[in-house]
């Protein structure tokens, strides 16, 4: 399933499904928790794909299955055309230097023991990018491109701030000359004045180097600012999806509803004019889920056909698709 554009898609991925067994005790069966459960997007190159939704809803793991970081249970992901579901790690080397992945937590993803210097060094060496160069005049290099100083390379990470942290790993990340780049919550863990610098950052390098994005936040203002195609997430189904304009303008699920009027106005008089959509009734579980709408427990419009079937995506413009019986 694609949103149409006139560049080459970088990213494929069609019918993903991750699922985890979950130990249900001594001669039971296992419960199997449905994490992602038939996905299907595409992002074209030098395009950004922002995923949104509650947490737990299955966004960061669709982002390590598509990095191989899990191994996914069905589906098929395609890389530039090139399928990569079922390759191993020894073939998977060729692919990890192309794609690589900005952790949310600046704090916990940055190896204590190593100085900047080693962090970001590391990727280079084992990837064996310099081929006889000087490695520490790469790592100069990318410590600069996002806005920390040449003598930063000596300290290690308890003596930064998040935000700086952060740019070490956008530097990690870049340090392997990746063309598609997992941002995993990049800013979530940040001051509100300290994010505003690293989206900036991510755009300049998107501008420079034509890199390929898929954005997974709960900030929504955010994904609207750096996206160009949104996909909306609930219990590991994706509810609705398309240009981030259309998706914005004319919002067709009562979730993704829901989720966008629940986003802070900063103007009062705007935010006092509008009316937030509170959501009731209990989540469902993702636990060997029923076969029907994951979101008709929560969904004030539910119908009996939403509680007997599952609804697919399906085309509700030019580039729009949404998941729902009623639309």
């Amino acid at each position: 399933m694609s949103i149409s554009s006139s560049r080459e898609t970088c990213l494929e991925v069609k019918n993903l499904k991750k699922y985890f067994e979950l130990k249900a005790g001594l001669f039971k069966k296992p419960n199997i928790l449905k994490a992602v459960d038939d996905v299907s997007f595409s992002i074209a190159q030098g395009e950004t794909m922002g995923l949104v939704g509650e947490s737990g809803c299955g966004k960061t793991t669709i982002g390590r299955t598509v990095l191989k970081l899990y191994e996914p249970t069905a589906g098929t992901i395609l890389y530039k055309g090139q399928d990569i579901t079922a390759l191993g790690d020894k073939e998977m080397k060729a692919y990890r230097r192309k794609m690589q992945m900005i952790f949310q937590d600046p704090y916990t993803s940055l190896d204590p023991r190593k100085n900047v210097m080693d962090i970001i060094a590391e990727p280079i060496r084992f990837m064996d990018l310099r081929q006889g160069k000087d490695v520490g005049d790469r790592v100069r290099e990318l410590v600069e491109l996002v806005g920390l100083k040449p003598d930063h390379i000596n300290r290690y990470p308890h003596e930064f701030s998040g935000g700086q942290r952060q740019r070490i790993g956008i530097a990690r990340a870049l340090a392997a000359e990746p063309e598609f780049i997992v941002c995993d919550e990049p800013i979530s863990a940040l001051d509100v004045s300290i994010q505003a610098q690293i989206i900036n950052i991510l755009e300049e390098l998107q501008a420079r180097y034509d890199f390929t994005y898929l954005f997974i936040s709960h900030d929504l203002a955010m994904v609207r600012h750096i996206s160009s195609q949104i996909g909306v997430m609930y219990l590991g189904d994706l509810l609705e999806y398309g240009q981030a304009d259309e998706v914005y303008a004319h919002m067709l699920h009562p979730y993704t509803k829901a989720l966008i009027s629940a986003e802070p106005i900063a103007d009062p008089d705007l935010a006092a004019a509008s009316q937030r959509i509170v959501l009731e009734g209990d989540v469902s579980s993702p636990i060997d889920p029923k076969d029907e709408c994951r979101f008709c427990s929560r969904c004030q419009y539910a119908k009996d056909v939403c509680r007997q079937s599952r609804p697919r995506l399906k085309k509700a413009g030019d580039s729009h698709y949404v998941a729902c019986h009623l639309v």
